[in-house]
């Protein structure tokens, strides 16, 4: 897919007074720094025979960049993002296209990683997959980029994903973080593969031997992307099946263009299919193609199927036309932009999706999902978005209760929020609010009925004499997920856990079928996409085991027989 761009006629809908250019102070600094370059400092000595320049230091100093001091001697400078009035009138990604540092400043940003003696960023506190970030940190400061990727490799199936759609908890863990701001890892991350793929150091690894084992992959999110990748590597046959038209999962249509471009998935996905892996698009295991059968001809079964079942909002109301659950806006959309090469309609196109175009829209829930809302009902051309938030406001920085290395609970402004202040003028949540009614006029929804909420110990309780009612054409319903679909695991039969996720060990991933295993979202409940990695690999090396074992039973009772 080329580059998306908006239609021409769509973008002359913008009156003048839809686009706000004034800003608060306070608000506008929370998130200049996504697309305001605050590069170091470079001079230069005219006798100086090499090409590195001396970089200015924290303490007005000019020197060679140095590692010895790291953070201490140089800020953080975080790869920007494009300006938001810029980026709401395109679904490409919010990053640039091209890197916006020079290979001066990636090596500043690399030297701010230390000798930290215990990196608590490769820790079960940071990364899930454990990504050896200092080593790769140390490669790059070292100009070393092929070794880098192949350290990232070591430990990452997608670092490209990862790089992009990742909150990044190892940054939350960086020892740096307890004194200043923590290493720019993810940019770090993302700049490694990206100049491995531009270099052709990431190339198809064909498996030299095949095990003549055969395994079923269902689901092609990053679990069974990552399962299916690490099994393949095994020299086991894999085959994943996957109910959409295209292969991806989440990353293909549950995560917007403007957060991970589509091509990035294909050119990854491809890569896997030159390696031989084989991809069944719209294959609805369980409704189109029976469960038993594909259990039959295959010798282990992975499941990796993500947790689809949306949380729902049971008040008055709920079945007005305008109410639509996340997926179902995010997933229509995407599938619209992937119409054409372009992003622009088609002569003919129906339109037979959720449009935000010209309506109030409230989303109901924060989080990853409602912010990808938010910066979709954006580029719709919405009349105007808000954002309704059960918990209270973060604080500004971590409480008591939120020591380091946890994940960071403060408050900030992701790029959704950041566009609706650029455009409308101001941010679009609403925080400890609580939707009691959703009103309507001839079967369409008009307008819901809020409270202010307060959650405590036992619950959430409402505050009287608190209603208050927003006009909304469009509710989009983005308050998470609460297990898998049932059509497969009902009936295989298989247990399922007190939150209705496939019942299965971590860390050993068999369900209580025999060779059936299960991971990802549909085994630990909605997490992030470097979580569903690493349980892909974990299901990978334990399916690897399973069929090591039949393999041996197998050769030890043809042996048997042949003694016969």
């Amino acid at each position: 897919m080329s580059r998306l761009i908006l239609s021409r006629t769509i973008s002359n809908k913008i009156s003048q007074n839809s686009l706000r250019y004034s800003f608060s102070v306070g608000i506008n600094q929370c998130f200049k720094r996504d697309f305001s370059p605050q590069k170091h400092e470079t001079w230069r000595d005219e006798n100086e025979s090499d090409n590195v320049p001396k970089v200015k230091k924290r303490d007005g100093t000019f020197g060679q960049i140095d590692k010895n001091r790291g953070f201490v001697d140089y800020h953080r400078n975080p790869e920007p993002y494009r300006g938001p009035l810029e980026r709401v009138f395109d679904w490409n990604e919010i990053n640039y296209e091209l890197p916006q540092h020079d290979e001066v400043e990636r090596t500043v940003q690399a030297a701010r990683c230390m000798d930290c003696g215990t990196p608590f960023c490769q820790t079960h506190t940071g990364c899930p997959v454990n990504n050896l970030i200092p080593e790769w940190n140390e490669l790059v400061f070292k100009n070393q980029w092929q070794d880098a990727i192949d350290r990232l490799h070591k430990t990452n199936n997608f670092p490209e994903f990862t790089g992009r759609v990742c909150p990044a908890p190892c940054e939350g863990a960086c020892v740096a973080g307890l004194v200043d701001s923590p290493v720019t890892i993810k940019n770090i991350e993302y700049a490694i593969v990206e100049r491995a793929w531009d270099e052709g150091w990431i190339t198809a690894r064909v498996p030299k031997y095949r095990t003549g084992m055969s395994v079923a992959v269902v689901g092609s999110g990053p679990a069974g992307l990552a399962a299916a990748d690490c099994l393949n590597q095994y020299g086991h046959k894999v085959t994943v099946y996957e109910r959409e038209d295209r292969v991806g999962g989440l990353l293909m249509y549950g995560i917007p263009n403007m957060k991970l471009d589509k091509d990035k998935v294909a050119r990854r996905v491809n890569l896997l299919a030159d390696e031989g892996i084989e991809f069944v698009t719209n294959a609805n295991i369980g409704v189109s193609i029976d469960i038993h059968d594909l259990r039959t001809n295959h010798d282990a079964l992975v499941l990796c199927l993500g947790s689809t079942m949306p949380r729902d909002l049971n008040i008055p109301g709920r079945d007005l036309q305008g109410v639509h659950f996340a997926m179902e806006f995010l997933t229509k959309n995407q599938k619209r932009l992937l119409m054409t090469q372009s992003g622009n309609f088609e002569s003919g196109w129906d339109k037979s999706f959720v449009s935000a175009e010209g309506k109030d829209v409230v989303v109901i829930g924060g989080g990853d999902t409602g912010t990808d809302c938010i910066g979709t009902s954006v580029r719709h051309r919405c009349k105007s978005v808000v954002n309704f938030e059960l918990m209270p406001r973060p604080p500004d920085s971590r409480s008591p209760k939120n020591p380091w290395p946890q994940w960071p609970r403060v408050f900030g402004m992701d790029y959704g929020h950041a566009e609706v202040v650029a455009v409308f003028g101001q941010d679009p949540r609403k925080y400890s609010v609580v939707t009691t009614e959703f009103r309507g006029e001839n079967g369409k929804l008009k307008s819901l009925v809020t409270m202010e909420a307060v959650v405590t110990p036992t619950g959430v309780q409402t505050v009287p004499n608190t209603e208050k009612e927003w006009p909304a054409d469009l509710a989009i319903l983005a308050m998470g997920f609460v297990s898998p679909e049932a059509s497969i695991h009902s009936k295989l039969g298989l247990q399922v856990d007190q939150r209705n996720n496939i019942l299965a060990e971590y860390g050993d991933f068999r369900t209580t079928l025999e060779g059936v295993f299960a991971a990802g979202d549909c085994r630990r409940g909605q997490s992030l996409v470097v979580w569903a990695i690493n349980e892909g690999r974990g299901v990978a090396d334990q399916c690897h085991k399973f069929l090591e074992e039949k393999s041996r039973a197998v050769e030890l009772e043809d042996s048997m027989f042949m003694w016969r």
